[in-house]
């Protein structure tokens, strides 16, 4: 077949923000720059599903609209998303300050197709449904028009969209942590000690002390896998409740410092400096590994490759958000993208970006899906 390529700037522009909250257009002011105008106490970087990244956003989007010329203030939001507890409680947090109807979808095609509504939500699990959300919308009478924004998730939602691509991000993000892993280990590293750890842990029991949090995850395996914290101790302690936050088991890491090769002691020291800085991205290393296997996956395979290779080996578009975020700004919606993918995984540095590597959002992808709007 022959495949449709295109980037997500086609239709976001640089209106896009990853986990740092710094607008991809320089235009706009970020978070460093704007924290107490937000509303902040003091700057730190708020977590997606936070009241403070719902006033960031909306701060964003303010400016957005006035940098594009448009007098009238925003009224209403759209938002599609992937996750209804992560996007789900991000999109009603912004829908406190905007009249809000989203959409949350993936793909589970061993069920019957359904759509149902959930207040402002519509939650599906085919993306087809979005041309339903978009009939819904236009049903309700909610105007789609210069005084209306759509939010549009980015990973797992208009690239790699749940149920069809997401394993292609998670193979990036693993590969990226085995990558480290080497890095700091060399001969060392052990295979089926790390991939148990890392299995194990990265399952939504062990949330509240992982809190979900891929660079947490990553040092705590390379901690285990370094022989600084041994599987027994550490599977010992939380299950007895002896260690429940990251903060206390990176203490107890750097009481052992002396066990530490200097490939382990650099990361550490890496993730000390994050933690004790409230960055949620405090293991950097690991994250610009990321960038580079993702984009690795990214316009792979040549143009006669088929459906099942590209899904399975390439991070693509999603064609029907894609479409979706077209019809909308045609029609004046102000269209905005929001990644909660740390910049280091998701931007090159400038020395990279020398060597002609692009933001996520401006690589070259294959479009996979259908046109619903």
């Amino acid at each position: 077949m022959t495949w449709k390529r295109g980037t997500l700037a086609d239709f976001l522009g640089d209106l896009v923000v990853y986990r740092n909250l710094e607008p991809m257009d320089a235009r706009l002011p970020g978070l460093r720059a704007s924290w107490a105008e937000i509303g902040l106490d003091h700057y730190y970087i708020p977590r997606k599903t936070s009241p403070d990244y719902a006033a960031a956003l909306i701060f964003f989007l303010r400016r957005a609209q006035q940098l594009r010329g448009v007098a009238q203030p925003l009224e209403r939001l759209l938002f599609i998303g992937d996750t209804l507890m992560n996007d789900g409680t991000a999109a009603r947090n912004v829908g406190k300050y905007l009249q809000l109807m989203g959409f949350i979808g993936a793909d589970r095609l061993a069920e019957p197709a359904e759509a149902q509504i959930k207040g402002d939500l519509m939650v599906a699990n085919r993306w087809r449904a979005l041309a339903e959300f978009v009939g819904w919308v236009e049903g309700a009478g909610f105007a789609c028009d210069e005084r209306t924004a759509l939010l549009i998730d980015l990973d797992k939602t208009s690239l790699g969209a749940r149920g069809r691509n997401d394993k292609v991000i998670d193979a990036a993000r693993l590969q990226a942590v085995q990558r480290t892993m080497r890095a700091a280990l060399g001969e060392h590293f052990d295979q089926a000690l790390f991939q148990d750890t890392y299995d194990r842990l990265n399952q939504p029991k062990y949330h509240y002390f992982t809190a979900d949090n891929q660079d947490y995850l990553a040092y705590i395996v390379l901690m285990v896998s370094g022989g600084v914290y041994s599987p027994e101790e550490l599977w010992e302690e939380l299950a007895s409740g002896n260690l429940s936050s990251i903060e206390e088991f990176v203490r107890r890491c750097d009481e052992r410092r002396g066990r530490m090769s200097a490939g382990l002691l650099e990361a550490h020291r890496e993730v000390l400096r994050g933690i004790e800085a409230e960055d949620p991205t405090p293991f950097k290393g690991f994250r610009r590994g990321e960038y580079f296997e993702t984009i690795a996956r990214m316009d792979l395979l040549p143009d006669d490759a088929d459906e099942q290779s590209v899904l399975s080996q390439e991070i693509v578009i999603t064609a029907e958000v894609a479409s979706v975020a077209h019809y909308m700004a045609e029609r004046g919606v102000l269209v905005f993208g929001i990644s909660d993918k740390p910049d280091e995984a998701s931007v090159p540095t400038p020395e990279d970006a020398a060597k002609g590597y692009q933001p996520v959002h401006r690589t070259r992808m294959k479009i996979y899906g259908e046109r619903v709007a």
